[in-house]
C-alpha cells in the first residue's frame, strides 16, 4: 500500500488513530499470532505513514499486543462480575457476551493464540491479562450454589470457558461442517439460547 493510499484509508476513518491501530493489531495478532506479525504490517492496516508513527502510540510490539488484549477482556471481565446467579437463565449476562462475542470477531480467536504463545514475557503477560477473567468466573461459579465440589469448580470454568468461546474462536471450522455461517443473526441466537440452558443445567 503506498503511502497516499494509505492517508486517504485513515482519512475514511474518524475513530482515533490509537482505536484503529488496536483494530488492526487484533485482526493480525487473531490471524497469525504475535511472532507471525510485523509492526510494519499493523501500521500499513491502520493506514499509517509508516511503523514510527505507530510508535507514538504504543512503546514496542509487546505494549501494543499487550493493550489489545486488555482492551477486549476487560469488558468481559466486567460481565462476568456482574453475573447476578450463574446458572440463572433470566440473567441477562449470556445475552451480552454473545453480542459481544459477534461484535468482535477476531477477540475469540486472539484470546485462543495468546495461549499459544509460549515465550516467557509473553507468558507473564497472558497469565496476568486472563488471570483475572479466571478469578471471575471462579467466583461466580463458587458463589451458585451448584452441586459440584469445590475442587471441581476449575475444571467446570474451563469447560464453561470452551463453551462459549469456542463457538467463536471455530466460528470458520464451524461455517464449514454445519453449511450455516454461525455468526448470522439466527445462529447467534439459537447460541445464545442454547448456552443459557446449557449452564443452567450444568449449575443445577
Amino acid at each position: 500500500m503506498t503511502a497516499r493510499l494509505a492517508t486517504a484509508r485513515k482519512a475514511k476513518d474518524p475513530r482515533p488513530t490509537r482505536e484503529v491501530i488496536l483494530d488492526a493489531a487484533e485482526r493480525r495478532f487473531a490471524e497469525r499470532g504475535f511472532d507471525g506479525v510485523s509492526v510494519r504490517e499493523i501500521a500499513t492496516d491502520a493506514g499509517l505513514k509508516n511503523q514510527a508513527s505507530l510508535y507514538h502510540h504504543f512503546k514496542h510490539k509487546r505494549a501494543l499486543y499487550e493493550a489489545v488484549l486488555q482492551r477486549g477482556l476487560e469488558p468481559i471481565i466486567e460481565l462476568v462480575a456482574s453475573s447476578a446467579t450463574a446458572g440463572d437463565a433470566s440473567d441477562p449476562v449470556l445475552d451480552r457476551l454473545v453480542d459481544y462475542l459477534a461484535s468482535r470477531p477476531h477477540l475469540p480467536r486472539l484470546i485462543q493464540r495468546a495461549g499459544l504463545d509460549d515465550t516467557k514475557e509473553l507468558r507473564a503477560t497472558v497469565i496476568r491479562l486472563l488471570g483475572p477473567l479466571y478469578n471471575s468466573g471462579l467466583e461466580v461459579l463458587t458463589g451458585s450454589g451448584g452441586r459440584w465440589a469445590s475442587d471441581e469448580i476449575p475444571h467446570l470454568a474451563v469447560g464453561l470457558y470452551h463453551l462459549i468461546f469456542g463457538y467463536f474462536a471455530n466460528a470458520a471450522l464451524l461455517e464449514s461442517v454445519l453449511n450455516e455461517d454461525p455468526r448470522s443473526k439466527p445462529a447467534l441466537a439459537r447460541q445464545a439460547q442454547f448456552l443459557k440452558v446449557a449452564v443452567a443445567r450444568l449449575l443445577g
